[in-house]
């Protein structure tokens, strides 16, 4: 009796599906398009469990507690690094899944991961501003616009809540190399966002496309796709191509140290990069795919979503080190005081 019911509960196992089990991901809010996560869940039989975040600061500090319970993160191309040498992700041997045989040669090799050990990529884009274009009708050629507002703007203009990208970008404005150690150029940043200060209305990295697109800011520092997803909801917005360039940005999928099911982890992550499914998936998102799509059934092109296509250089942040972490650190308290 004991080999039959043995005998017969290998059968159940082996009708269920391969992957049946949950999987917990922590990602940039609204990130992923849930007809795909639908679609996962009946392929594998899986439950997915989504937690969103809105800053790599946010990532980077519940990885850093320890326990964190995810299976999958999607932290940007210098948090990736910062996760690597901190010990915090599993060495899933990326560049052996079929997923990275879908990735552009330009994101393979990466200073982030450059044996391609940790992450795949998921998405990537642009750091800049963008105004209303019902409220704001002037030139929008320069981060001078944004840093150094004109009267229309000056009290109408929001900033993201933490210091990554907007640091970077008054970088850009004012000439200073990204992870600067020197006091007296971060001194310079420093001043910048504190003449900006009277005139920013929230520092706030939540509910952007409310504030933005219903007027309640003429300007606000956000990401290309965002923008574009806003203005395709009806939104008179323009994101500004600055002369001094943008600050450039690759989320990536890693799995945390740790994580329950790394192979189930494994298999979101090559679902995600079929063409199939990125090209889903970048319909959705509006945030280039690093990953091939197919460009016949592509939603936005240069045409109709310029916000994609920037016309300016890109910059893309760099993992800081220790030192220049700290005086972006202070610059921000500081400010924020």
């Amino acid at each position: 009796m004991k080999k039959t019911l043995l005998t017969g509960t290998a059968m159940l196992c082996l009708a269920a599906p391969a992957f049946a089990d949950e999987l917990n991901i922590y990602y940039w809010s609204d990130s992923i398009a849930p007809e795909l996560i639908e679609k996962f869940e009946a392929e594998t039989g899986a439950t997915v469990n989504l937690d969103g975040f809105n800053s790599n600061e946010d990532a980077l500090t519940k990885l850093q507690a320890g326990a964190s319970g995810y299976d999958i993160v999607t932290p940007s191309q210098h948090f990736v690094k910062i996760m690597i040498d901190e010990g915090l992700l599993e060495d899933i041997d990326a560049k052996d899944l079929a997923a990275y045989g879908a990735v552009d040669e330009r994101w393979k090799g990466q200073w982030w991961d450059p044996e391609n050990d940790y992450s795949i990529p998921m998405a990537y884009g642009t750091a800049g501003f963008a105004v209303n274009r019902d409220l704001y009708d002037g030139p929008v050629d320069s981060w001078s616009v944004y840093f150094e507002p004109p009267e229309s703007l000056q009290g109408k203009i929001a900033s993201l809540s933490y210091p990554d990208e907007v640091v970077g970008a008054a970088e850009l404005y004012l000439g200073v190399p990204f992870c600067s150690e020197d006091k007296s150029e971060m001194k310079k940043v420093y001043d910048l966002l504190m003449a900006q200060k009277p005139f920013v209305a929230a520092y706030s990295s939540d509910n952007i496309e409310n504030r933005l697109g219903s007027g309640e800011v003429a300007a606000h520092f956000w990401w290309d796709g965002n923008v574009l997803r806003t203005r395709d909801a009806g939104a008179n917005l323009e994101y500004a191509m600055p002369k001094e360039g943008l600050v450039g940005w690759l989320d990536s999928y890693v799995v945390p140290k740790g994580a329950a099911n790394v192979e189930l982890a494994k298999k979101f992550i090559e679902f995600m990069s079929t063409e199939e499914n990125a090209t889903i998936q970048y319909n959705y998102y509006a945030h280039s795919a690093p990953v091939k799509i197919d460009e016949s059934q592509a939603k936005y092109t240069p045409e109709n979503a310029p916000e994609l296509f920037p016309t300016v250089p890109v910059q893309f942040s760099k993992a800081c080190s220790p030192a220049a972490q700290d005086l972006v650190t202070k610059v921000w308290t500081d400010l924020l005081q």
